[in-house]
């Protein structure tokens, strides 16, 4: 695991390089400051006040003055580039967070959302600035010792390097011992958080005394762990001993040999100004917050980047456990009964549906009538009341790596348009692919637009139809089978929605189902679903212009747009192809959460527990059930 946390940070910090080399820069600035602390005092001694030159030696007092104003300022803009570099690392926590939490129903998610994160990334910052300073400043301070006289680095350096090895020797083993520390005391809080509930039925059943000696061996595993980091913590306070504090005591002891050899007397006072003003507090920040935050940060990120169920590198169906069978339909819904609360209407009631592998779905139905309810229980956002629900032969809830849900609001992070696209993968996509992607989709022009698959994105600066775009070439990229449009396009022209759901719709092995709001989305569909309260219908887009009043109605509002293939850029009237209203009545609506795909990246936001709903909505009672 401290390996894959490597590869992943060195990643992150590749993909930023222009915020690290911005962050270099203004640290140079506290080099500077640091070279002065030493420096000016030695010359304001050597060649001013010693010297009999009082103003010489406050001219270089001054100079020193100046560096810590130049310092300060450094230090300032330092800040405004770590935050460039912590938020999207916290981005990308929550992402996982959300989508190990939502879709595996863990109970530590909310923990990990409103606490570990934010541990993840105050410790992350702490750390970059405590790391930076110290580099920065023995960096400045070496190089004073050596300006001032090289005997002088000679007697600072090697303890200086060998407080520091003996640091980075003790950062490893400090991990493991944290992180089995903090696993003995969550394991001790589990068990107090059952037993003392439970201390009346303990001394009913007059098991006080195993429950005592299993609550014991807790305990006594706590403190060994505790013991154990303690005693790896007096090396770390050693390593500042010897790093921070001997280079003082061997200046002192040498004195007299480094004042017979030339050394003078400001380069002396220089250099115990360099050790005990920069050198000793830069280690002793280091120590005490890489040993410390540094240990907490591993512990911390071990637990939010684990892989999320149903994520790998290899595609969905080649995964180990629960399989589906060759023969098994893309999806399928037996009996659903769906409503929210237990004293509501059904919002869906009774539904029998088939889909085989490759067929292309458009759900159509007014405003409200339950269409992104519907979508949100195929995605397992909800849970049906009765019935159930398969896709690709497995139950909903295990097969997460088998759908993808773009919903209306399209999410979309900080960060390269690269990293937004290979979201949903777990390895970053070769650029071939993401190209291919995206011609297919239709996001090129805004790819171009935006420098390439390694520009950065400002999600404030994208139209919703871009952001949407995004999120759709996101989703062709997963290896979800089943992809699920909640009126994904809502916010593009109809030649832009055609081109995505043809490119979702020609995916190999691919199946599609698609919440409609313009009626050129069902006529491209092989079968189309009405909803209409008990009067559901389903079949191709002719049968039901015929036999099915409700579709009829729908598509007597819509004047038909021409196809792309036919007019290459065509400009719908006023009355050609209008959205739907974007808000179901139901409201029942597919927020877009920090990501979105078949790994189980979903939020939905949904209507009151017992809110009354509309009787008998899609009640089965003609020749839906069991049609594919």
């Amino acid at each position: 695991m401290t390996g894959q946390i490597s590869r992943l940070g060195i990643r992150f910090l590749r993909g930023r390089w222009r915020v690290l080399v911005r962050l270099g820069g203004w640290s140079v600035l506290e080099t500077g400051q640091t070279f002065l602390t030493g420096y000016a005092p030695a010359r304001a001694l050597d060649e001013g006040f010693l010297a009999g030159r009082p103003e010489a030696g406050l001219g270089w007092l001054a100079v020193a003055g100046l560096g810590v104003v130049l310092g300060a300022y450094g230090t300032a803009r330092v800040y405004a580039a770590v935050a460039a570099l912590v938020e999207p690392l916290r981005d990308r926590l929550v992402a996982r967070v959300v989508a190990r939490g939502v879709r595996e129903a863990d109970g530590g998610a909310l923990s990990g959302l409103t606490q570990q994160v934010e541990i993840a990334r105050d410790t992350f910052a702490g750390l970059v600035m405590v790391s930076r300073s110290f580099l920065f400043t023995a960096v400045g301070a070496l190089v004073g010792l050596f300006s001032l006289d090289p005997l002088l680095l000679l007697v600072v350096g090697p303890p200086l390097l060998a407080g520091v090895a003996l640091f980075a020797a003790t950062l490893r083993p400090l991990a493991r011992r944290q992180e089995a520390f903090l696993v003995a005391d969550e394991a001790l809080a589990d068990d107090l958080g059952a037993v003392c509930p439970g201390l009346r039925d303990i001394t009913a059943a007059g098991a006080e005394a195993r429950v005592a000696a299993d609550t014991g061996c807790r305990i006594d595993a706590e403190f060994r762990t505790a013991r154990s980091l303690a005693r790896w913590n007096v090396l770390r306070v050693a390593s500042l001993a010897v790093g921070g504090q001997l280079p003082i005591v061997l200046l002192l002891v040498a004195a007299p040999w480094l004042l017979a050899h030339g050394v003078t007397t400001g380069a002396l006072v220089g250099a115990l100004a360099y050790v005990t003003q920069s050198l000793l507090p830069a280690l002793r920040n280091l120590v005490h917050g890489l040993g410390t935050s540094g240990s907490r940060l591993v512990v911390v990120l071990r637990r939010l980047v684990r892989e999320p169920a149903g994520t790998s590198d290899t595609p969905p169906c080649a995964r180990s456990g629960p399989q589906p069978t060759p023969e098994a339909p893309a999806l399928s819904l037996t009996s659903v009964t769906f409503a929210y609360g237990p004293a509501a209407a059904p919002v869906i009631d009774d539904l029998d549906l088939t889909l085989p592998t490759g067929a292309h779905l458009a759900v159509v139905g007014p405003s409200g009538i339950g269409k992104s309810t519907l979508t949100a229980l195929l995605a397992g956002l909800l849970q049906p009341r009765d019935g159930t629900i398969r896709v690709c032969g497995l139950p909903v809830v295990e097969a997460a790596a088998r759908r993808v849900l773009i919903p209306q609001e399209a999410y979309v992070f900080t960060g390269t348009l690269a990293e937004n696209l290979g979201h949903l993968r777990p390895d970053p996509v070769p650029e071939a692919e993401l190209l291919a992607a995206a011609e297919a989709v239709g996001l090129t022009p805004l790819l171009e637009a935006l420098g390439g698959p390694s520009a950065p994105v400002d999600p404030a600066a994208l139209s919703a139809g871009e952001r949407q775009l995004i999120a759709l070439t996101r989703a062709y990229l997963s290896h979800a089978p089943l992809a699920l449009l909640d009126e994904a396009t809502c916010h593009l022209d109809p030649v832009a929605e055609e081109r995505a759901e043809r490119a979702f719709a020609a995916r190999p092995g691919g199946t599609l189902v698609v919440v409609a709001h313009r009626i050129s989305s069902a006529r491209r569909a092989d079968r189309v679903l009405v909803m209409d309260g008990r009067r559901t219908a389903y079949g191709t887009h002719d049968e039901l212009v015929r036999g099915c009043a409700p579709y009829r109605d729908l598509v007597g509002g819509w004047t038909p747009v021409p196809s792309a293939r036919s007019q290459p850029a065509p400009v719908p009237s006023a009355r050609s192809q209008p959205a739907l209203a974007l808000r179901d009545a139901d409201r029942v609506d597919a927020v877009a959460g920090p990501g979105l795909a078949g790994d189980g990246r979903h939020v939905v936001a949904h209507g009151p527990v017992g809110q009354v709903q509309a009787p008998g909505d899609l009640r089965d009672r003609g020749p839906l059930g069991g049609q594919g």
